[in-house]
């Protein structure tokens, strides 16, 4: 799991200093990479009782070592500790612009948590018909998770609204689920892009489901840079939407190849009754995904990474891996010391 995200991994510090300038101070991230797996059989049926052998990871070819592994909302198991703290006080040479730097670097502990589970809910015009159907469903969705999971409910339309955030307290989530109004249009991407710098800021496992009666006729962000943040961010998204969004053929294709990339489903309910049957079918692929993290070996692509997690023996034969396929690592420039030169450069947008 993740401390504190930049993307999905974890920032440690180091500094570089020269003669001319010795007040410039530069964070180089270190990564920690989080993988939310789900497997299932030809039938579509979940695999269960997997172990860290079963499964192979490579990044961009490379092959990488789990850290550490854990079966839906078991606990999390640590295999190998090969962070950086682990291999002790080091001087490497940048592999961009080959300039020395020193690592001073600690060890990061991961949480022993459920997901976190963001729910976006489509207030704008578009949800005027089956607004309380759709009320119903969240509802009991929200109800229905495990003790171990959190929950945050925001809703949408032109702007986004932090009805309830990330809580344990369950009656506080269907508050903010039932005082929930339809309104203006609607701005999905630009919504969901704060949704997922909002839960990147959590430690530990997250998910985010979004249901959306279709169409986006207000946002300023294209969904192919939402797309790419959650999945640098290691954050599923689920997408649930009515039979009125198959009517917009862009919002359909957006809506299967966002949750593809980022490991998570689309569902396009007929009916009220198919959406409890979409928030029921995420529970469950919740509570049977496999999580895993490692540290990645040395890599200079300060590009997209690809990541490929295959099974291994005859495994591999038999079962489907349904996962991200990468992430964009950012690091992040410092000034003046520690603290960071300006806010949009402690976070990345």
């Amino acid at each position: 799991m993740i401390v504190t995200l930049f993307f999905g991994l974890l920032p440690v510090s180091t500094s570089r200093t020269s003669a001319q300038q010795d007040t410039t101070r530069f964070r180089v991230v270190v990564n920690l990479v989080q993988l939310n797996v789900a497997v299932t059989d030809s039938k579509g049926n979940y695999v269960q009782g997997l172990h860290p052998v079963d499964f192979a990871i490579t990044e961009d070819g490379i092959p990488e070592n789990i850290a550490t592994f854990e079966e839906g909302n078991g606990p999390t198991a640590r295999l190998v500790d090969e962070s950086p703290s682990a291999q002790g006080r080091t001087r490497n040479e940048d592999p961009v612009s080959g300039s020395s730097l020193e690592d001073s670097r600690e060890t990061l502990s991961l949480a022993v948590a459920g997901a976190s589970v963001f729910i976006l809910f489509d207030t704008s015009n578009y949800m005027y018909r089956g607004f309380v159907f759709a009320q119903d469903a969240i509802a009991d969705f929200v109800r229905s998770l495990e003790t171990a999971d959190k929950i945050a409910f925001y809703s949408y339309s032109r702007d986004l609204y932090r009805a309830a955030a990330l809580t344990s307290d369950r009656s506080e989530v269907v508050r903010g689920v039932r005082t929930s109004v339809a309104g203006d249009d609607a701005a999905l991407y630009n919504s969901l892009l704060l949704t997922v710098q909002d839960a990147g800021q959590y430690p530990g496992r997250k998910v985010i489901v979004v249901f959306s009666n279709g169409p986006d006729n207000a946002s300023i962000v294209p969904p192919e840079d939402v797309a790419e943040l959650a999945q640098s961010a290691g954050i599923p998204i689920y997408m649930i939407s009515t039979t009125e969004a198959r009517l917009e053929p862009v919002s359909t294709a957006v809506f299967d190849r966002m949750s593809a990339a980022t490991g998570g489903k689309a569902y396009f309910a007929k009916s009220w009754r198919d959406e409890k049957k979409a928030f029921a079918s995420i529970r469950d692929d919740l509570a049977h995904l496999y999580s895993f993290s490692y540290y990645p070996k040395t890599n200079p692509n300060r590009g997209w990474r690809s990541i490929k997690v295959q099974l291994v023996g005859e495994h591999g034969k038999k079962y489907h891996i349904r996962t991200r396929n990468g992430y964009r690592p950012r690091p992040n420039r410092f000034s003046g010391g520690n603290e960071p030169a300006s806010s949009s450069e402690s976070v990345p947008n």
